[in-house]
């Protein structure tokens, strides 16, 4: 299975960066494992903390319940000292049991050595000195196993930070050395993947525009991009095939009229001047009208001389021919009224004879096309340069047509026009005519692509 071009180009940066992500994922995953233990040693040191507040001031406690048990009599400035150790006693007991897991003997023992050391419940200097006896062995318990954690996770924590470093360094660079070399692997073969492939067509086209008109080999299945340009080019060779067959079936037929026509001058005409030289040297009552009849006959082989191979576009130009042919055919007043510009650019652009001659046959079809089914009173001939373009444009006021509709009940007329500008790499098209009603048909011939065709 063979990926488009566009993944083709994305997948070497799209695997680095699934890579880069992978190993970001990992660094991520080994510093929250280390964040873990730091929120677990943090926690150990408030407990710490705690408890040795909660030691003083049990010792505290039980300094006042000595001196209570020696001196009953209290000052008011005792009692409120013992009310504020109480305070903090019981701030950094409730710190332990919530931060600290205790089994349910020891959470028991707290709360009731808390109780007793309660001063609104009286202050009993036996029942004291009894909950510090009772508290402190468990306070001192507690923090020996919490200093115990507390090292033991310190130790832990300086060897993780350790191998962390040095398991990130090994993994970042193993993960980095894999992604540049598959990178770059990647990108190598689909890169020299893609060059054959651009190469092959290069050298497809250059063939192609040398003249050697082989198509490349056309994909079995499109793909990729590449394959639906192979495809694209071996279509085009085969349209390029079309058209310069048409084109030189179009030079042949030209040539052929050319010739035609030379015969008729050279051999026919000037067998016919002789014999009606003869006539005229006759004195016969029949022989003046004979003569007529045959300078009339005369007369129509010139014409259809002209209709082969208009000899003025040889020796005068394009225009010249349209001129000629409009004012010897189409100036009956019964006609409709025309006017025809030619541009003097158009004679110096350099046209080939075989695009001289099209242009020529195209316009006089179009030509007879507005006169036989427009019904119109009037028609424009612009010939015209613009650029590196030559443009060849007929518009009546006729009533104009669909060229669509035409097309499809196969009007031999706009084919054969179609199928001449095809045949000099000119477009036509038909629009409506910028009078109020009509048609305007319009040639576009690029001088460029109309000396590639020469």
């Amino acid at each position: 299975m063979r990926l488009a071009l566009k993944h083709q180009i994305i997948l070497a940066p799209a695997t680095i960066l699934l890579l880069m992500t992978l190993l970001l994922s990992f660094l991520q995953y080994t510093y929250w494992d280390l964040s873990v233990k730091r929120q677990e040693a943090r926690r150990l040191g408030t407990v710490f903390i705690a408890l040795a507040e909660a030691d003083l001031a049990t010792q505290r406690m039980q300094g006042f319940a000595q001196h209570l048990g020696r001196d009953p009599y209290l000052e008011v400035g005792s009692l409120a000292e013992v009310t504020e150790l109480y305070r903090y006693l019981s701030a950094a007991l409730q710190r332990i049991t919530e931060l600290l897991p205790l089994p349910d003997q020891t959470l028991a023992l707290l709360k009731q050595a808390q109780y007793d050391l309660n001063p609104e419940n009286g202050l009993d200097a036996q029942r004291i000195l009894d909950a510090v006896a009772l508290l402190r062995p468990q306070l001192s318990t507690l923090a020996e196993a919490s200093q115990n954690q507390r090292q033991k996770l310190r130790g832990v924590h300086n060897q993780d930070i350790d191998e962390l470093v040095a398991r990130t360094a090994f993994v970042s660079i193993v993960v980095l050395g894999t992604a540049i070399l598959v990178g770059i692997f990647l990108s190598l073969y689909f890169a020299r993947r893609i060059l054959r492939r651009i190469q092959s067509l290069s050298e497809s086209a250059g063939r192609i525009a040398a003249g050697d008109l082989s198509p490349p080999t056309p994909p079995p299945k499109v793909r990729d991009e590449l394959d639906g340009l192979t495809l694209s080019i071996n279509r085009m060779t085969e349209r390029l095939i079309r058209v310069v067959g048409t084109e030189k079936l179009l030079e042949g037929a030209e040539e052929e009229r050319r010739r035609i026509a030379m015969d008729i001058h050279d051999q026919t005409l000037s067998d016919l001047s002789a014999i009606r030289r003869d006539l005229e040297g006759i004195d016969c009552p029949g022989a003046p009208a004979l003569a007529e009849d045959l300078q009339r006959a005369m007369a129509n082989l010139r014409e259809v001389m002209d209709d082969l191979h208009p000899q003025t576009l040889d020796i005068l130009g394009l225009g010249a021919a349209l001129q000629s042919h409009l004012e010897s055919h189409l100036a009956k007043g019964t006609l409709p009224r025309y006017h025809l510009y030619s541009a003097p650019e158009v004679e110096t652009a350099g046209l080939s004879r075989l695009a001289l001659l099209s242009l020529y046959r195209i316009a006089v079809e179009a030509i007879h096309n507005v006169i036989k089914h427009a019904g119109a009173s009037r028609y424009e001939v612009n010939l015209d340069r613009r650029g590196d373009t030559v443009v060849l444009s007929v518009e009546d006021n006729g009533t104009g047509f669909e060229p669509a509709e035409r097309f499809g009940r196969g009007g031999r007329g706009l084919y054969n026009i179609r199928e001449r500008a095809r045949g000099i790499g000119a477009t036509v098209a038909w629009s409506p005519s910028r009078f109020s009603t009509g048609t305007r048909f319009e040639l576009t011939l690029p001088l460029e692509g109309e000396k590639e065709t020469r």
